[in-house]
């Protein structure tokens, strides 16, 4: 048996004092404690934070990294058990958004955006099967506002998102959504 890998897409920016540190740090911990692997970006910032959010409560994590980030001289956390490595940006963010049973994306910048955006289309034109993708906090309740237009975007395809506001709302989503651990030959972690 395996355990669900849910991909956590958020920003290097927040710090350990931000409040949306201590969410993703939470939604980490709920996530480990719900028996979920958490498969983030791997790097600072929300990423980091998911990552030891988990582990303070013994869960699994996976970061997935990318070459190019070296010669900027970022490190992978130090919360993870596997780093994934890509060569190329693009392998990275595909991995990221095709390898979780169910996505979850806390407040970001350019990158958070477009994970969000290619995990949307990706699911909306059946590219990849269905998954829960979840949009947690309030600032993405603003850009979906701002954003959706029936004359673009129709009814079925903005109900591939799911808006929550808190990791509890999360979990509660994830649980109501997805089954229990499934059969898998090989685990990422060895």
């Amino acid at each position: 048996m395996r355990q669900r890998m849910i991909s956590v897409f958020g920003s290097s920016a927040p710090t350990p004092e931000s409040a949306d540190y201590e969410i993703a740090r939470e939604l980490g911990r709920r996530l480990a404690q719900a028996g979920f692997v958490v498969v983030s970006g791997g790097y600072r910032g929300t990423m980091e934070a998911v990552s030891r959010g988990a582990k303070e409560v013994g869960g699994r994590t996976i970061g997935v990294t990318v070459d190019r980030f070296d010669r900027w001289g970022l490190k992978a956390n130090p919360y993870l058990d596997v780093e994934i490595k890509f060569p190329t940006l693009f392998q990275r963010l595909h991995y990221l958004v095709t390898a979780g049973d169910a996505l979850i994306a806390l407040p970001g910048g350019i990158g958070t955006l477009s994970e969000m955006a290619l995990a949307w289309s990706l699911l909306q034109t059946g590219e990849i099967p269905p998954r829960p993708f979840l949009l947690l906090g309030p600032r993405w309740r603003r850009l979906l506002e701002a954003y959706l237009d029936p004359f673009y975007i129709r009814e079925e395809d903005a109900a591939i998102l799911q808006l929550v506001e808190t990791p509890e709302e999360a979990i509660a989503a994830l649980e109501a959504r997805l089954e229990r651990p499934v059969e898998r030959i090989s685990r990422p972690w060895g």
